[in-house]
Protein backbone atom coordinates (compact mmCIF):
# COMPACT_ATOMS: atom_id res chain seq x y z
CA UNK A 1 0.00 0.00 0.00
CA UNK A 2 2.74 2.07 0.85
CA UNK A 3 4.29 1.86 -2.59
CA UNK A 4 1.36 2.39 -4.26
CA UNK A 5 0.88 5.85 -2.43
CA UNK A 6 4.15 7.06 -3.26
CA UNK A 7 3.44 6.38 -7.23
CA UNK A 8 0.29 8.19 -6.95
CA UNK A 9 1.63 10.77 -4.92
CA UNK A 10 4.24 11.38 -7.97
CA UNK A 11 1.62 11.18 -10.77
CA UNK A 12 -0.39 14.09 -9.28
CA UNK A 13 2.31 16.03 -8.98
CA UNK A 14 3.45 15.82 -12.51
CA UNK A 15 -0.19 16.68 -13.36
CA UNK A 16 -0.07 19.67 -11.44
CA UNK A 17 3.18 21.19 -12.60
CA UNK A 18 1.72 20.20 -16.54
CA UNK A 19 -0.37 22.22 -15.74
CA UNK A 20 1.20 25.41 -13.84
CA UNK A 21 3.22 25.24 -17.33
CA UNK A 22 0.67 25.60 -19.73
CA UNK A 23 -1.07 28.63 -17.68
CA UNK A 24 -4.49 26.91 -17.06
CA UNK A 25 -3.70 26.28 -12.73
CA UNK A 26 -6.32 28.11 -10.65
CA UNK A 27 -4.29 30.12 -8.13
CA UNK A 28 -3.24 32.75 -10.75
CA UNK A 29 -4.82 33.82 -14.15
CA UNK A 30 -2.53 34.27 -16.64
CA UNK A 31 -2.52 33.99 -20.19
CA UNK A 32 -2.38 30.55 -21.89
CA UNK A 33 -1.90 29.76 -25.70
CA UNK A 34 -5.77 29.45 -26.47
CA UNK A 35 -5.80 33.39 -25.67
CA UNK A 36 -2.53 34.23 -27.84
CA UNK A 37 -4.09 31.95 -31.11
CA UNK A 38 -7.18 34.24 -30.49
CA UNK A 39 -6.16 37.31 -30.43
CA UNK A 40 -2.93 37.23 -32.47
CA UNK A 41 0.56 38.65 -31.25
CA UNK A 42 -0.49 42.67 -32.35
CA UNK A 43 -3.93 42.48 -31.04
CA UNK A 44 -4.23 44.47 -28.02
CA UNK A 45 -6.41 41.47 -26.50
CA UNK A 46 -8.38 41.47 -23.43
CA UNK A 47 -7.73 43.76 -20.61
CA UNK A 48 -6.44 41.36 -17.17
CA UNK A 49 -7.41 42.17 -13.68
CA UNK A 50 -4.47 41.57 -11.50
CA UNK A 51 -4.16 38.86 -9.85
CA UNK A 52 -5.01 38.82 -5.51
CA UNK A 53 -2.57 36.71 -3.88
CA UNK A 54 -3.27 35.47 -0.54
CA UNK A 55 0.09 35.96 1.11
CA UNK A 56 1.80 39.47 1.36
CA UNK A 57 5.08 37.97 1.05
CA UNK A 58 4.56 36.48 -2.65
CA UNK A 59 3.83 39.91 -3.90
CA UNK A 60 6.23 41.46 -6.39
CA UNK A 61 7.95 44.75 -6.86
CA UNK A 62 5.90 47.79 -8.30
CA UNK A 63 4.13 47.68 -11.25
CA UNK A 64 5.65 48.31 -14.97
CA UNK A 65 6.55 50.99 -16.14
CA UNK A 66 8.23 53.59 -14.07
CA UNK A 67 8.52 56.99 -16.52
CA UNK A 68 10.90 59.02 -13.58
CA UNK A 69 12.80 58.78 -11.14
CA UNK A 70 10.50 60.78 -9.09
CA UNK A 71 7.42 59.24 -9.49
CA UNK A 72 6.01 57.48 -6.47
CA UNK A 73 5.54 53.40 -6.24
CA UNK A 74 2.08 52.43 -6.26
CA UNK A 75 0.51 51.16 -3.01
CA UNK A 76 -1.22 48.12 -4.40
CA UNK A 77 1.97 46.17 -6.31
CA UNK A 78 1.16 43.89 -9.41
CA UNK A 79 3.62 41.22 -10.66
CA UNK A 80 5.05 42.47 -13.88
CA UNK A 81 4.24 40.95 -17.17
CA UNK A 82 5.99 41.23 -20.19
CA UNK A 83 4.21 43.36 -22.65
CA UNK A 84 1.78 44.36 -20.60
CA UNK A 85 1.31 47.13 -18.67
CA UNK A 86 -0.75 47.63 -15.21
CA UNK A 87 -2.88 50.29 -14.88
CA UNK A 88 -3.18 51.00 -10.68
CA UNK A 89 -6.14 53.08 -10.87
CA UNK A 90 -8.58 50.53 -13.15
CA UNK A 91 -6.71 47.37 -11.78
CA UNK A 92 -5.90 45.78 -15.01
CA UNK A 93 -3.42 44.87 -17.52
CA UNK A 94 -3.25 46.87 -20.80
CA UNK A 95 -0.83 45.35 -23.56
CA UNK A 96 2.11 47.18 -24.79
CA UNK A 97 3.49 47.80 -28.06
CA UNK A 98 7.12 48.07 -28.68
CA UNK A 99 7.46 51.73 -30.51
CA UNK A 100 4.90 53.86 -32.00
CA UNK A 101 1.79 52.41 -33.46
CA UNK A 102 -1.39 54.34 -34.56
CA UNK A 103 -3.83 51.64 -34.13
CA UNK A 104 -2.89 51.25 -30.69
CA UNK A 105 -1.47 54.05 -29.03
CA UNK A 106 -0.93 52.39 -25.64
CA UNK A 107 3.53 52.81 -25.84
CA UNK A 108 5.90 52.78 -23.36
CA UNK A 109 6.81 56.11 -24.44
CA UNK A 110 3.44 58.02 -24.21
CA UNK A 111 2.96 55.83 -20.56
CA UNK A 112 6.26 57.86 -19.95
CA UNK A 113 4.88 60.95 -21.05
CA UNK A 114 2.18 60.82 -19.28
CA UNK A 115 3.18 60.20 -15.44
CA UNK A 116 6.24 63.13 -16.17
CA UNK A 117 3.01 65.36 -16.95
CA UNK A 118 1.29 64.29 -13.90
CA UNK A 119 4.19 64.96 -11.87
CA UNK A 120 4.56 68.17 -13.74
CA UNK A 121 1.12 69.39 -12.86
CA UNK A 122 1.49 68.40 -9.25
CA UNK A 123 4.80 69.80 -8.68
CA UNK A 124 2.98 73.23 -10.28
CA UNK A 125 0.06 72.53 -7.76
CA UNK A 126 2.41 72.39 -4.90
CA UNK A 127 3.88 76.08 -6.01
CA UNK A 128 0.97 77.63 -5.74
CA UNK A 129 0.31 76.62 -2.35
CA UNK A 130 1.53 79.42 0.43
CA UNK A 131 3.24 77.17 2.69
CA UNK A 132 6.02 75.31 0.88
CA UNK A 133 8.52 72.53 2.06
CA UNK A 134 11.78 74.26 3.87
CA UNK A 135 14.66 73.40 1.57
CA UNK A 136 16.66 71.99 4.41
CA UNK A 137 15.16 70.21 7.48
CA UNK A 138 13.96 72.14 10.66
CA UNK A 139 15.07 75.33 8.42
CA UNK A 140 12.92 78.58 8.95
CA UNK A 141 12.97 82.07 9.12
CA UNK A 142 12.33 82.10 12.93
CA UNK A 143 14.78 79.51 13.85
CA UNK A 144 17.29 81.05 11.93
CA UNK A 145 16.85 84.48 13.65
CA UNK A 146 17.07 82.58 17.26
CA UNK A 147 20.04 81.33 16.29
CA UNK A 148 21.35 84.61 15.10
CA UNK A 149 20.31 86.33 18.05
CA UNK A 150 22.15 83.10 20.08
CA UNK A 151 25.75 83.81 18.76
CA UNK A 152 25.53 80.64 16.99
CA UNK A 153 25.34 81.38 13.32
CA UNK A 154 28.18 83.77 11.98
CA UNK A 155 27.12 86.78 9.25
CA UNK A 156 28.09 84.34 5.80
CA UNK A 157 26.32 81.45 7.18
CA UNK A 158 23.02 83.56 8.30
CA UNK A 159 23.22 85.23 5.10
CA UNK A 160 23.42 82.19 3.05
CA UNK A 161 20.22 80.51 5.20
CA UNK A 162 17.94 83.42 4.48
CA UNK A 163 19.05 83.09 1.31
CA UNK A 164 17.78 79.76 1.11
CA UNK A 165 14.54 80.08 2.60
CA UNK A 166 13.94 82.92 0.43
CA UNK A 167 14.44 80.80 -2.79
CA UNK A 168 12.24 78.17 -1.39
CA UNK A 169 8.72 81.10 -1.34
CA UNK A 170 9.15 82.46 -4.46
CA UNK A 171 6.20 82.29 -6.36
CA UNK A 172 5.18 82.62 -10.19
CA UNK A 173 3.81 85.58 -11.94
CA UNK A 174 3.61 86.04 -15.50
CA UNK A 175 4.55 89.53 -16.83
CA UNK A 176 3.25 91.66 -19.27
CA UNK A 177 5.47 92.92 -22.17
CA UNK A 178 5.04 96.51 -23.77
CA UNK A 179 5.92 96.23 -26.87
CA UNK A 180 5.64 98.94 -29.83
CA UNK A 181 5.96 96.03 -32.24
CA UNK A 182 2.75 94.72 -33.57
CA UNK A 183 3.87 92.20 -35.95
CA UNK A 184 5.34 89.68 -32.55
CA UNK A 185 2.53 86.88 -32.55
CA UNK A 186 2.39 84.86 -29.59
CA UNK A 187 3.96 82.04 -31.92
CA UNK A 188 7.43 83.53 -31.78
CA UNK A 189 8.56 81.61 -29.10
CA UNK A 190 11.79 82.43 -26.70
CA UNK A 191 14.87 80.89 -27.23
CA UNK A 192 17.47 82.30 -25.34
CA UNK A 193 17.55 85.13 -22.85
CA UNK A 194 21.23 86.84 -21.65
CA UNK A 195 21.00 89.75 -18.57
CA UNK A 196 23.71 92.66 -18.35
CA UNK A 197 25.86 92.75 -15.47
CA UNK A 198 22.93 95.25 -13.75
CA UNK A 199 20.10 93.73 -15.17
CA UNK A 200 18.57 96.35 -16.55
CA UNK A 201 18.45 95.41 -19.71
CA UNK A 202 18.25 91.67 -21.02
CA UNK A 203 19.04 90.40 -25.11
CA UNK A 204 16.67 88.11 -26.34
CA UNK A 205 16.44 85.95 -29.36
CA UNK A 206 12.96 84.65 -30.78
CA UNK A 207 12.09 82.02 -33.34
CA UNK A 208 10.01 83.37 -36.16
CA UNK A 209 7.12 80.93 -37.23
CA UNK A 210 8.26 81.58 -40.98
CA UNK A 211 11.59 80.82 -40.04
CA UNK A 212 14.78 81.86 -38.91
CA UNK A 213 14.75 84.10 -36.09
CA UNK A 214 14.93 88.03 -34.45
CA UNK A 215 16.73 89.42 -31.41
CA UNK A 216 16.48 92.32 -29.25
CA UNK A 217 16.74 94.36 -26.15
CA UNK A 218 14.53 94.26 -23.46
CA UNK A 219 14.75 97.07 -20.81
CA UNK A 220 13.44 96.29 -16.85
CA UNK A 221 12.25 98.83 -14.51
CA UNK A 222 11.21 98.12 -11.10
CA UNK A 223 9.13 100.49 -9.13
CA UNK A 224 9.30 101.42 -5.43
CA UNK A 225 6.71 98.80 -4.35
CA UNK A 226 9.10 95.73 -6.02
CA UNK A 227 7.09 95.71 -8.77
CA UNK A 228 8.89 94.94 -12.59
CA UNK A 229 7.75 95.85 -16.09
CA UNK A 230 9.19 95.29 -19.68
CA UNK A 231 9.87 96.95 -22.44
CA UNK A 232 10.81 95.49 -25.93
CA UNK A 233 13.03 97.95 -27.78
CA UNK A 234 12.04 99.90 -31.09
CA UNK A 235 14.42 97.83 -33.73
CA UNK A 236 14.09 94.10 -33.52
CA UNK A 237 16.76 92.54 -36.28
CA UNK A 238 15.71 89.30 -38.32
CA UNK A 239 17.76 86.83 -39.62
CA UNK A 240 17.84 83.24 -41.57
CA UNK A 241 21.06 82.22 -39.48
CA UNK A 242 21.03 80.22 -35.96
CA UNK A 243 22.37 82.41 -32.87
CA UNK A 244 24.72 79.70 -31.80
CA UNK A 245 25.90 82.02 -28.98
CA UNK A 246 25.75 85.54 -26.70
CA UNK A 247 27.51 87.62 -24.63
CA UNK A 248 27.58 91.40 -23.65
CA UNK A 249 30.54 93.16 -24.78
CA UNK A 250 32.38 96.66 -22.54
CA UNK A 251 33.77 98.73 -25.67
CA UNK A 252 32.80 102.17 -24.82
CA UNK A 253 31.37 101.50 -21.40
CA UNK A 254 30.03 98.66 -19.31
CA UNK A 255 27.60 96.49 -21.76
CA UNK A 256 27.37 98.79 -24.66
CA UNK A 257 27.77 96.36 -27.36
CA UNK A 258 26.42 92.48 -27.58
CA UNK A 259 28.33 89.85 -29.31
CA UNK A 260 26.98 87.49 -31.32
CA UNK A 261 27.93 83.96 -33.44
CA UNK A 262 25.74 83.48 -36.30
CA UNK A 263 25.60 80.33 -37.91
CA UNK A 264 25.82 79.96 -41.81
CA UNK A 265 22.62 79.24 -43.35
CA UNK A 266 22.07 78.56 -47.39
CA UNK A 267 24.40 80.66 -49.01
CA UNK A 268 24.39 83.10 -46.38
CA UNK A 269 28.30 82.63 -44.09
CA UNK A 270 28.42 82.35 -41.09
CA UNK A 271 29.80 85.64 -38.89
CA UNK A 272 30.94 86.82 -35.56
CA UNK A 273 28.89 90.32 -34.80
CA UNK A 274 29.84 92.86 -32.18
CA UNK A 275 26.54 95.25 -32.25
CA UNK A 276 26.27 98.54 -30.30
CA UNK A 277 23.08 98.00 -27.56
CA UNK A 278 22.09 101.59 -28.86
CA UNK A 279 20.90 100.19 -32.30
CA UNK A 280 18.00 98.60 -31.26
CA UNK A 281 16.58 101.59 -29.66
CA UNK A 282 14.77 104.53 -31.83
CA UNK A 283 14.70 107.04 -28.78
CA UNK A 284 18.77 106.51 -28.33
CA UNK A 285 20.15 110.33 -29.57
CA UNK A 286 23.65 108.81 -29.17
CA UNK A 287 25.47 107.77 -31.76
CA UNK A 288 25.56 103.62 -32.40
CA UNK A 289 29.07 103.12 -32.10
CA UNK A 290 31.44 100.48 -33.52
CA UNK A 291 29.54 97.99 -35.66
CA UNK A 292 31.82 94.95 -37.08
CA UNK A 293 31.40 92.29 -38.64
CA UNK A 294 34.14 89.53 -38.43
CA UNK A 295 34.45 86.19 -41.27
CA UNK A 296 34.57 83.63 -38.56
CA UNK A 297 31.93 81.09 -39.58
CA UNK A 298 30.57 78.14 -37.46
CA UNK A 299 31.60 79.33 -34.16
CA UNK A 300 29.85 77.35 -30.95
CA UNK A 301 30.80 79.94 -28.18
CA UNK A 302 32.24 83.50 -27.71
CA UNK A 303 33.08 85.32 -24.70
CA UNK A 304 34.54 88.73 -24.15
CA UNK A 305 37.69 90.12 -22.08
CA UNK A 306 36.96 92.29 -18.97
CA UNK A 307 40.85 92.51 -17.89
CA UNK A 308 41.93 95.75 -18.47
CA UNK A 309 45.10 94.30 -20.17
CA UNK A 310 43.22 92.75 -23.01
CA UNK A 311 39.54 94.67 -22.22
CA UNK A 312 39.03 95.04 -26.52
CA UNK A 313 39.61 91.73 -27.23
CA UNK A 314 37.10 88.65 -27.25
CA UNK A 315 37.34 84.99 -28.49
CA UNK A 316 35.52 82.47 -29.93
CA UNK A 317 35.40 78.42 -29.90
CA UNK A 318 35.02 76.93 -33.08
CA UNK A 319 35.76 73.44 -34.65
CA UNK A 320 39.11 71.84 -33.47
CA UNK A 321 40.70 75.72 -32.84
CA UNK A 322 40.13 78.77 -30.36
CA UNK A 323 40.26 82.49 -31.89
CA UNK A 324 41.18 85.63 -29.70
CA UNK A 325 41.03 88.88 -31.89
CA UNK A 326 41.40 92.32 -30.99
CA UNK A 327 37.91 94.31 -31.92
CA UNK A 328 39.89 97.62 -32.70
CA UNK A 329 42.77 96.65 -34.16
CA UNK A 330 41.98 93.18 -35.89
CA UNK A 331 44.69 91.29 -34.65
CA UNK A 332 44.23 87.49 -34.38
CA UNK A 333 45.76 84.70 -32.78
CA UNK A 334 44.98 81.28 -33.49
CA UNK A 335 45.21 78.09 -31.01
CA UNK A 336 44.62 74.39 -32.74
CA UNK A 337 43.03 72.52 -30.49
CA UNK A 338 42.10 68.69 -30.64
CA UNK A 339 37.87 68.92 -30.36
CA UNK A 340 35.27 71.64 -31.00
CA UNK A 341 35.03 74.37 -28.31
CA UNK A 342 31.36 74.49 -27.18
CA UNK A 343 32.17 77.00 -24.38
CA UNK A 344 34.59 79.65 -23.09
CA UNK A 345 34.90 81.96 -20.28
CA UNK A 346 37.51 84.56 -19.23
CA UNK A 347 38.53 85.20 -15.68
CA UNK A 348 39.06 88.90 -14.36
CA UNK A 349 41.75 89.23 -12.54
CA UNK A 350 44.70 88.02 -15.11
CA UNK A 351 44.22 87.45 -18.79
CA UNK A 352 43.35 83.64 -19.15
CA UNK A 353 40.40 82.25 -21.07
CA UNK A 354 38.94 78.62 -20.09
CA UNK A 355 37.46 76.75 -22.41
CA UNK A 356 35.19 73.28 -22.64
CA UNK A 357 35.56 70.87 -25.39
CA UNK A 358 33.18 68.24 -27.26
CA UNK A 359 35.88 65.55 -25.88
CA UNK A 360 34.82 66.20 -22.03
CA UNK A 361 38.33 68.47 -21.78
CA UNK A 362 38.74 71.80 -19.95
CA UNK A 363 41.96 73.82 -20.45
CA UNK A 364 42.90 77.38 -20.05
CA UNK A 365 44.95 80.09 -22.44
CA UNK A 366 47.25 82.58 -21.01
CA UNK A 367 46.96 85.89 -23.51
CA UNK A 368 50.27 86.63 -22.46
CA UNK A 369 51.99 83.70 -24.11
CA UNK A 370 51.98 83.58 -27.83
CA UNK A 371 50.57 80.10 -29.23
CA UNK A 372 53.05 77.49 -30.14
CA UNK A 373 52.94 74.92 -32.51
CA UNK A 374 52.93 71.99 -29.36
CA UNK A 375 49.87 71.92 -26.79
CA UNK A 376 52.18 73.83 -24.07
CA UNK A 377 50.47 77.00 -23.88
CA UNK A 378 47.79 75.04 -22.03
CA UNK A 379 48.24 76.10 -18.30
CA UNK A 380 45.35 73.72 -17.19
CA UNK A 381 43.91 70.75 -18.27
CA UNK A 382 41.27 68.50 -16.82
CA UNK A 383 38.82 65.98 -18.36
CA UNK A 384 34.91 65.44 -17.31
CA UNK A 385 33.41 62.21 -18.77
CA UNK A 386 31.50 64.26 -21.69
CA UNK A 387 31.47 67.23 -23.61
CA UNK A 388 31.18 70.49 -21.79
CA UNK A 389 28.39 72.59 -22.26
CA UNK A 390 28.77 75.43 -19.78
CA UNK A 391 31.73 76.81 -17.44
CA UNK A 392 31.85 79.93 -15.46
CA UNK A 393 34.79 81.08 -12.94
CA UNK A 394 34.34 82.17 -9.60
CA UNK A 395 35.71 85.28 -7.94
CA UNK A 396 37.98 83.19 -6.46
CA UNK A 397 39.75 82.21 -9.82
CA UNK A 398 41.65 79.62 -8.59
CA UNK A 399 37.50 78.00 -8.82
CA UNK A 400 35.61 76.56 -11.80
CA UNK A 401 32.26 75.10 -12.57
CA UNK A 402 31.56 72.74 -15.54
CA UNK A 403 28.64 70.94 -16.78
CA UNK A 404 28.78 68.37 -19.53
CA UNK A 405 26.00 66.18 -21.37
CA UNK A 406 25.65 63.66 -18.97
CA UNK A 407 24.23 66.09 -16.50
CA UNK A 408 27.01 66.48 -14.20
CA UNK A 409 28.04 70.01 -12.83
CA UNK A 410 31.43 69.96 -10.81
CA UNK A 411 33.24 72.81 -8.83
CA UNK A 412 36.97 72.20 -9.89
CA UNK A 413 39.88 73.41 -7.87
CA UNK A 414 42.07 74.72 -10.86
CA UNK A 415 45.29 74.97 -9.10
CA UNK A 416 45.58 70.83 -8.52
CA UNK A 417 43.21 69.54 -11.41
CA UNK A 418 40.39 68.01 -9.42
CA UNK A 419 36.92 68.06 -8.34
CA UNK A 420 36.12 69.78 -5.32
CA UNK A 421 31.98 69.67 -5.17
CA UNK A 422 29.49 67.81 -7.67
CA UNK A 423 25.89 69.55 -7.58
CA UNK A 424 23.61 66.61 -8.35
CA UNK A 425 19.96 66.05 -10.22
CA UNK A 426 21.04 68.43 -13.27
CA UNK A 427 19.28 66.67 -15.93
CA UNK A 428 20.35 66.52 -19.63
CA UNK A 429 21.48 63.93 -22.74
CA UNK A 430 22.78 65.77 -25.63
CA UNK A 431 21.36 69.41 -25.29
CA UNK A 432 23.53 72.38 -25.27
CA UNK A 433 22.65 74.08 -21.73
CA UNK A 434 24.10 76.89 -19.94
CA UNK A 435 24.58 77.14 -16.05
CA UNK A 436 24.00 80.48 -13.81
CA UNK A 437 25.98 81.42 -10.71
CA UNK A 438 24.89 84.01 -8.46
CA UNK A 439 27.87 83.84 -5.64
CA UNK A 440 26.20 87.25 -3.72
CA UNK A 441 23.19 84.73 -3.09
CA UNK A 442 25.12 81.82 -2.91
CA UNK A 443 23.52 80.15 -5.39
CA UNK A 444 23.90 78.18 -8.52
CA UNK A 445 20.83 77.49 -10.93
CA UNK A 446 20.52 75.23 -14.22
CA UNK A 447 17.33 74.53 -16.67
CA UNK A 448 17.54 70.73 -17.29
CA UNK A 449 16.44 69.27 -20.69
CA UNK A 450 13.70 67.94 -18.82
CA UNK A 451 12.74 71.94 -18.25
CA UNK A 452 12.99 71.86 -14.97
CA UNK A 453 15.03 74.63 -13.06
CA UNK A 454 17.33 73.43 -10.20
CA UNK A 455 18.50 75.54 -7.84
CA UNK A 456 21.37 74.41 -5.98
CA UNK A 457 23.67 76.09 -2.98
CA UNK A 458 26.80 77.07 -4.05
CA UNK A 459 28.48 76.26 -0.73
CA UNK A 460 27.95 72.18 -0.26
CA UNK A 461 25.90 71.27 -3.03
CA UNK A 462 22.15 71.15 -1.47
CA UNK A 463 19.66 70.78 -4.16
CA UNK A 464 17.10 73.94 -2.75
CA UNK A 465 14.66 73.94 -5.46
CA UNK A 466 12.80 72.41 -8.78
CA UNK A 467 10.89 74.55 -10.39
CA UNK A 468 8.81 72.93 -13.28
CA UNK A 469 7.97 74.85 -16.59
CA UNK A 470 4.59 76.29 -16.85
CA UNK A 471 4.30 74.72 -20.45
CA UNK A 472 4.59 70.99 -21.11
CA UNK A 473 7.89 69.39 -21.70
CA UNK A 474 9.65 69.53 -24.99
CA UNK A 475 12.76 69.30 -26.92
CA UNK A 476 12.14 72.63 -28.50
CA UNK A 477 10.68 74.78 -24.87
CA UNK A 478 13.53 74.59 -22.77
CA UNK A 479 13.46 77.52 -20.64
CA UNK A 480 16.14 80.10 -20.63
CA UNK A 481 16.08 81.29 -17.37
CA UNK A 482 18.55 84.64 -16.03
CA UNK A 483 19.15 85.15 -12.43
CA UNK A 484 20.02 88.97 -10.22
CA UNK A 485 20.16 89.98 -6.75
CA UNK A 486 19.31 93.24 -8.43
CA UNK A 487 16.57 92.62 -11.37
CA UNK A 488 15.43 95.95 -13.33
CA UNK A 489 18.45 98.32 -11.58
CA UNK A 490 19.97 99.25 -7.98
CA UNK A 491 15.82 99.30 -6.90
CA UNK A 492 15.42 95.66 -8.10
CA UNK A 493 14.59 93.18 -6.12
CA UNK A 494 16.77 89.48 -6.30
CA UNK A 495 14.28 87.31 -8.39
CA UNK A 496 14.13 84.98 -11.04
CA UNK A 497 13.57 85.61 -14.49
CA UNK A 498 12.31 82.52 -16.71
CA UNK A 499 11.41 82.84 -20.77
CA UNK A 500 9.70 79.89 -22.03
CA UNK A 501 7.17 79.51 -25.29
CA UNK A 502 6.44 82.97 -25.58
CA UNK A 503 5.59 84.31 -22.12
CA UNK A 504 7.83 85.44 -19.39
CA UNK A 505 7.55 84.99 -15.68
CA UNK A 506 9.01 86.63 -12.65
CA UNK A 507 9.82 84.63 -9.74
CA UNK A 508 10.54 87.40 -6.63
CA UNK A 509 12.20 87.14 -3.26
CA UNK A 510 9.13 89.59 -2.38
CA UNK A 511 6.00 87.08 -0.91
CA UNK A 512 4.18 90.15 -1.10
CA UNK A 513 4.56 91.13 -4.69
CA UNK A 514 1.64 92.63 -7.10
CA UNK A 515 1.59 92.64 -10.54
Amino acid sequence: MKKWNRRENRRQQKRQSVGRHRGCYKGNRQIGARDEQRYGHNDPGPSHRAPQWRHESQSASASLPQPSSSSSTPSNTAPELPGFYFDPEKNRYFRLLPGHNNCNPLTREQLQEKEREKQRHKMLAEDEKPKKKAPRAGLNTSMILQKRHAGLLPDNSYCRFMHEVKVSVMRRHKLEIQSTDSSSPDTDNFRLIVGDSACERVFTVNDVSHGGCKYGIMNFSSSSRGSLSVEMCDNLYFTNRKVNSICWASVNYPDSHVLLCLVGAADTPGCVSLLPASLFSNSNPDQPGMLCSFKISTAWSCAWCLNPQFDKTFSTGLSRRVIVKDAETGRTQTYSVGSDVLAQQFALRVPVLFNGCRSGEIFSIDLRQRGRRDHSWKANRFHQESAITSVRVLQDENYLLAADMLGQIKLWDVRVAKPVQEYKGHYNEHAYLPIHVNESEGLLLGVGQDCYTRLWSLKDGHLLRTIPSPHPAANDMIPSVVFSSNLGGCRGLPGLLMAVKHDLYYFPYNTDYQD
